[in-house]
């Protein structure tokens, strides 16, 4: 990369929620090359975000320990950032987690819904909530960016409540944009295809190495298979681009639904 590519976010302070593994790791990382001058990890993995801050350098990174869910954490996250550092430019409201168990509707559990929605859903509102109000007060022509996903756009026959917290998402972003224009605030939404990471490997009991073999067949791009290094580059793009807002950026490769292809078979 050419010097100015490296500094497309000179001098810009940033948040990262889930920002201790997989996507939010890798764009972390991918911020403090582009010349951010401190990139705020926020998860609840405390010992691997410490780690993850200190092999960035906790000169350009550090790690905070910020449960999305409960609003007083998410409120002191984004207010200790600016006390520290005198401003927000970036948020990156990442964290979120996938469904217990792949339920229909018929047998939904209510409790893990409820589980799942406040960590995707509720936790996303409020990381823009309290990012939007500062880069209000600070005149900040900040940049909000949510982590979505092709569930937004599809239905499913399993994982409700997962298809349901993306939609919510978009959503979100769709109206914040409409909210926030005014102040010169970006809203966006960066939604991947079937990702192969630590916590859909946990979940699925299979290696990232099956799972990205297994999703390959879920996009008509061939030849390449997605991995959080491409969606960290979609990240980076929203985050730099000062006229686009109110968009949900597809990083699917042509998404291809799985159970068209079953169906195909």
């Amino acid at each position: 990369m050419t010097e100015s590519s490296n500094n497309k976010l000179r001098g810009k302070i940033a948040i990262v929620t889930g920002g201790a593994s997989g996507i939010g790791e890798a764009t972390a990382r991918l911020f403090a090359q582009n010349g951010a001058r401190m990139v705020v990890i926020a998860d609840i993995q405390d010992q691997l975000g410490h780690q993850v801050a200190t092999s960035i350098g906790l000169d350009k990174c550090n790690y905070m320990h910020c449960d999305v869910t409960k609003e007083e954490e998410v409120k002191d996250m984004v207010e200790s950032t600016v006390w520290k550092h005198g401003q927000l430019d970036i948020m990156f409201s990442n964290a979120g987690i996938i469904s217990a168990s792949d339920q229909s509707v018929l047998d939904l559990n209510i409790s893990e819904f409820d589980t799942l929605f406040a960590t995707n859903v509720r936790g996303m509102a409020l990381c823009v909530k309290y990012a939007a109000r500062v880069m209000i007060e600070r005149r900040v022509r900040g940049s909000i960016i949510c982590t979505g996903s092709v569930a937004a756009s599809h239905g499913g026959y399993k994982g409700t409540d997962y298809c349901m917290s993306k939609h919510a998402v978009l959503g979100l972003v769709r109206s914040a944009t409409l909210q926030l224009g005014e102040y010169g605030i970006r809203v966006n939404c960066v939604s991947p295809n079937a990702l192969a990471t630590g916590l859909t490997s946990n979940f699925h009991g299979e290696s990232i190495e099956v799972l990205q073999k297994k999703y390959q067949a879920y996009a008509r791009l061939k030849r390449v298979s997605l991995n959080v290094n491409h969606v960290a580059d979609a990240v980076l793009f929203l985050a730099c681009n000062e006229f686009v807002a109110g968009h949900d950026l597809l990083v699917d490769g042509s998404f291809i639904h799985p159970y068209l292809i079953m169906g195909l078979q």
